[in-house]
């Protein structure tokens, strides 16, 4: 190989570069490259020599997407051939991808709770590209999300300081935050915002599914109890509507993370219109009672010949015969 190992140098994000790899045949047969393959999907190959006589020279073309990538990058490209001595060659590929604008992070986020509804962020905006730049005041694509720009070095850097406005409902949502800019090529940068509105408790699973009814053996199910509220949190009389279910409550993390575990025993049933449930007694104004349903899956009734021929004929199959 001539060159065995490319620096493409320092790339604009976005460009797809090329190049051509050189190789000679310096034995004494007739040379077969029989696959050419990258090391992802961003390195794709033209049709390569794929004979090549003693004494002959062959091509490899390659083209290098550098949409995906930021600062330096390595690849290979490996080449399968009947050389006994050398079956396999990697090539390599160099370069420092860089963008006109960078944005670090790529992507906004913040972590809300009910009790703590405002939070804020700093994303940084670097101008790459030589030009002086000077950007809009940001406009959200979502009312509970806010922007406002503040200047680092005139032109060159600034500070995206992104916040959550109250009130919020407790999920997730997300918008966009825009800036014009006074570069012709990118009038625009935008800025992805994503909002997470945790409850201030949350119970995992909100469900409790027992299998088929009755139950074969004891069955200890857990649930989670999460406080995301800014004040400790206490749980106390743990139980279940029915008797024989036994339940206690350990304290993972004191007043933040709990686990309640129901026991419940061989032979437990749910009749048909019972209504079964577990609960917690919470110290939070607004969870005093915790509560998480319980449903068991009921084994159908097997089907016999006898049912199949006592069951009456429909209309539709006695209008038949």
């Amino acid at each position: 190989m001539e060159e065995p190992v490319h620096d493409f140098g320092r790339v604009r994000n976005g460009e797809v570069v090329k190049h051509t790899y050189v190789f000679s045949n310096v034995g004494n047969q007739v040379l077969d490259v029989t696959d050419v393959r990258a090391s992802c999907g961003c390195t794709t190959m033209g049709g390569w020599t794929r004979q090549v006589k003693p004494g002959e020279t062959g091509n490899i073309p390659i083209q290098f997407n550098t949409s995906t990538f930021e600062g330096p990058v390595v690849k290979t490209v490996s080449v399968a051939c009947n050389d006994p001595t050398q079956p396999t060659v990697v090539l390599q590929i160099k370069a420092t991808v860089w963008k006109p604008f960078e944005i670090r992070p790529q992507f906004a986020v913040l972590n809300t709770t009910p009790d703590s509804p405002s939070k804020s962020t700093n994303v940084r905006i670097v101008n790459n590209t030589g030009e002086t730049l000077t950007l809009s005041a940001p406009v959200s694509s979502n009312p509970s999300l806010a922007a406002e720009l503040q200047t680092v070095q005139a032109g060159r850097e600034y500070d995206l300081i992104v916040r959550t406005v109250p009130p919020l409902t407790p999920g997730n949502t997300g918008g966009t935050i825009t800036l014009q800019t006074s570069s012709t090529n990118h009038p625009a940068i935008e800025v992805r915002v994503w909002a997470n509105v945790q409850q201030a408790v949350m119970v995992l699973p909100a469900l409790i599914n027992l299998p088929w009814a009755p139950l074969s053996a004891t069955m200890p199910v857990s649930v989670t109890i999460r406080n995301n509220s800014t004040n400790a949190l206490a749980l106390s009389e743990p139980s279940v509507n029915v008797k024989g279910v036994d339940v206690k409550i350990k304290e993972i993390q004191p007043g933040r993370y709990f686990t309640v575990t129901a026991s419940f025993p061989a032979g437990f049933k749910i009749e048909e219109n019972q209504k079964v449930e577990l609960t917690v007694k919470s110290s939070h104004p607004d969870f005093q009672r915790i509560t998480v349903p319980v449903r068991q899956m009921v084994r159908p009734v097997p089907v016999t010949a006898s049912d199949l021929t006592a069951r009456p004929a429909t209309p539709a199959a006695a209008g038949a015969r």
